[in-house]
């Protein structure tokens, strides 16, 4: 993992203690470095790498909450504290819902947590700090830019994510932390967003993490509910048809037949408008092994076709606490 002194956030970028009512040195000091290695035959390898690296919080009892596809499969964890440190890690699992994952910490962190916040309650235009491993310097000053649904290609979708400006350049498992010193979500990705060269972060809500947290610590998972049915389509959005832009290895899709390029039309035989549509009707159908009857178009052909679906945890190493 990059040395944390390696880089820094412009000047003009970083939070300034003098304008918050709360301790922000102290609040940044929750933000961890965190590196995973994966092994190489690990069903995610290929998509997400070996070695992964990005951020995670301290949220409590040595607890550090980061963003799942950090740590999913890792046979290995390093905690990257501020003082120089380092910290290894047991990965507890990860919410595919969500997108939160969950790290126990297998040493003392001595960092006091930093605490849970409402993210209901954030608005759009409110300043919030996008925090990084490393405190003030690898942190940024921004606001809330939006707040809307968000659906992507690996059959994933959030209700109401939180967009956040200026975009973090280190985004994955960073902290948004509100006006008040409390944290209001993780950080997922980048986008492109309006107009050239305007980025955002896009932030998991942490109130999607207070109903599953338990779970996540005692069993790794979301236990409280069945698994969504899970086809491994990478699906776009593309003038205003759904195109399959790739199949997972080992997926319901790969084994049908389907393949890059076809377009999706319906859903046991319900037309569908756009990402989030196809993924609320393929949900809609039932649990994890459901069949899923599609109807499907490749150069001009329509046919039908349905897909055995499953459970994509079934595919994933579990972690191994060593």
């Amino acid at each position: 993992m990059p040395s944390l002194t390696e880089w820094k956030v412009p000047l003009s970028a970083q939070p300034r203690a003098q304008d918050y009512d709360f301790d922000l040195e102290r609040a940044l000091r929750a933000v961890v470095g965190l590196h995973s290695i994966i092994p190489a035959d690990a069903f995610t390898a290929a998509t997400l790498g070996t070695e992964r690296a990005g951020n995670g919080v301290v949220i409590g009892d040595d607890l550090v909450l980061t963003i799942g596809y950090l740590i999913t499969e890792a046979e290995s964890v390093w905690l990257h504290l501020g003082d120089g440190r380092i910290v290894q890690g047991h990965a507890l699992g990860f919410d595919s819902e969500t997108g939160f994952g969950l790290v126990q910490a297998l040493g003392r962190l001595e960092i006091e947590p930093l605490p849970l916040g409402s993210s209901g309650a954030a608005q759009v235009g409110d300043r919030v700090i996008i925090g990084g491993a490393g405190g003030r310097t690898r942190s940024v000053a921004g606001e809330i830019a939006g707040r809307q649904e968000f659906a992507d290609y690996w059959e994933y979708l959030l209700d109401d994510a939180i967009f956040t400006s200026p975009s973090h350049p280190n985004w994955g498992g960073a902290a948004l932390i509100s006006d008040h010193g409390d944290l209001i979500g993780i950080g997922s990705l980048q986008l492109e967003r309006e107009r050239k060269d305007q980025y955002f972060n896009m932030i998991v809500p942490i109130d999607l993490l207070k109903p599953v947290l338990d779970d996540l610590r005692q069993f790794g998972c979301r236990t409280n509910r069945p698994a969504r049915p899970w086809l491994g389509i990478y699906a776009s959005e593309i003038e205003d048809k759904i195109v399959i832009m790739g199949v997972a290895d080992k997926g319901p899709a790969s084994r049908s037949g389907i393949q890059s390029g076809d377009v999706v039309q319906a859903v046991n035989g319900k037309a569908v408008s756009d990402l989030s549509d196809l993924y609320r009707k393929i949900w809609a159908l039932g649990d994890a092994g459901v069949d899923v009857p599609l109807t499907v178009s490749h150069e001009g052909i329509t046919f039908e076709v349905v897909l055995a679906s499953t459970d994509r945890a079934k595919l994933l190493k579990a972690p191994r606490l060593h």
